[in-house]
């Protein structure tokens, strides 16, 4: 399974064992995991098929010769792709099925029309969660509470949880409500993704809105800004040969979280109370989710967990460890010198970690004693939607006729 994510592709390789059609699925184990940047929408269409040349290779490697042309592949593309709109991307994913197809003997299930796409928000968030709760067995204890999920990526934000119960109170219908069916149980899910709002968004909207809310007052090249640590100078566009301002870093986490409640849009018309951020619909989580654990991943983690956040917190937590980097605080007691220059040579660290609390706190709403666990693996795979799709994919695949 090939994550073409907005920053970077990602490929998966697991191992199943599934006797029959109607046997449930075992994870033998995640069998390789390789990486590389930047993501398929860097490139050229006639070039984006061969970005994928450094992870495909090292699949022939991990995959013997003679089950190559029995393991099924796709290749998914997220928010990244979907920003660059529908005739760019689809030119993009034309390429990709046409240099894989010809050079690599994985079969595509579903060939170009199913096997090599932009897979749609809500089932980006399903797939996170049939992953999680997968691996924490969850889904073998029918009627036990499942996890929550909370996907942070570079373009969007993904929220996948099972309501406690549900009925008009808790969600109403539409697009949000997802029923998922797993060896032979239903499960009716919240979802919902948020294209834009993903962290790579977030800091373009966050530092745009600061541009406008300082030229509302007087237009200025230099701009005080509050989600930067304190006299640094940032120029924005970032790099750009003629910068639109320099930012003078203030490091003010509570007038940082408010532009991020800003960006959040919680103001908008609620058609379809209650709403998180933005006019979406979202049953509360302290009324809709009170047992199950909550889990969050991706930038969640990579963010916090550096900085020294435990794998287990609660919202107050990471607000003190916000405001200690903003203020510059973290910066003086820290003793390792390289995680030191890694924060200097990124500065928007505060920025980060006021939208992710921001995010978790006034956007999703979720209630400050409320336990929130964090998971780069579990059981040594890696989380995220993949798994989830593979185990999707199976179905279609057949692969009980060659165990």
């Amino acid at each position: 399974m090939i994550d073409a994510g907005s920053t970077g592709s990602r490929l998966h390789v697991y191992r199943f064992r599934q006797c029959a059609a109607d046997d449930p699925v075992q994870l033998k184990d995640e069998a390789l995991f390789v990486q590389t940047i930047p993501g398929l929408s860097a490139y050229t269409p006639d070039l984006a098929g061969q970005s994928l040349d450094p992870l495909l290779q090292q699949a022939l490697q991990a995959i013997p010769k003679n089950l190559r042309r029995k393991t099924p592949m796709a290749v998914r593309a997220t928010a990244g792709l979907r920003l660059l709109g529908h005739e760019q991307s689809e030119k993009v994913l034309d390429a990709v099925y046409d240099h894989i197809h010809a050079r690599y003997p994985f079969p595509i299930i579903g060939g170009r029309e199913s096997g090599v796409t932009i897979m749609d928000g809500k089932d980006e968030g399903v797939y996170v969660w049939i992953t999680v709760n997968f691996l924490l067995g969850h889904l073998k204890s029918k009627g036990a509470p499942t996890a929550a999920v909370f996907d942070l990526g570079g373009a969007s934000t993904q929220i996948v949880f099972e309501p406690d119960r549900i009925d008009p109170k808790a969600m109403v219908e539409g697009d949000h409500q997802y029923t998922l069916t797993y060896d032979n149980h239903d499960y009716v899910l919240y979802q919902h993704s948020y294209l834009g709002y993903g962290l790579m968004e977030a800091r373009k909207r966050m530092h745009q809105r600061i541009l406008e809310l300082a030229d509302q007052v007087k237009p200025d090249l230099h701009v005080s800004h509050p989600c930067l640590p304190r006299n640094l100078e940032f120029s924005f566009p970032k790099n750009a040969p003629s910068p639109e301002a320099t930012f003078i870093g203030q490091g003010l986490h509570d007038a940082c979280t408010n532009i991020v409640k800003d960006i959040l849009n919680k103001n908008a018309v609620c058609l379809a109370p209650p709403c998180s951020f933005d006019g979406i619909h979202q049953p509360l989580i302290a009324e809709a989710f009170a047992q199950g654990p909550i889990y969050i991943f991706s930038y969640f983690y990579d963010r916090t967990v550096p900085l020294g956040l435990p794998a287990s917190f609660k919202l107050p937590e990471l607000g003190r460890l916000t405001e200690r980097v903003c203020m510059g605080e973290y910066f003086e007691q820290l003793p390792d010198g390289d995680l030191r220059d890694e924060m200097l040579d990124r500065p928007e660290w505060c920025l980060d970690l006021s939208f992710i609390y921001g995010l978790l706190s006034h956007g999703y709403e979720i209630p400050d004693d409320r336990e929130i666990r964090m998971a780069k693996k579990i059981d040594g795979v890696e989380t995220g939607w993949c798994l989830g799709a593979a185990i999707a994919l199976l179905d279609e695949a057949g692969l009980e006729q060659d165990a």
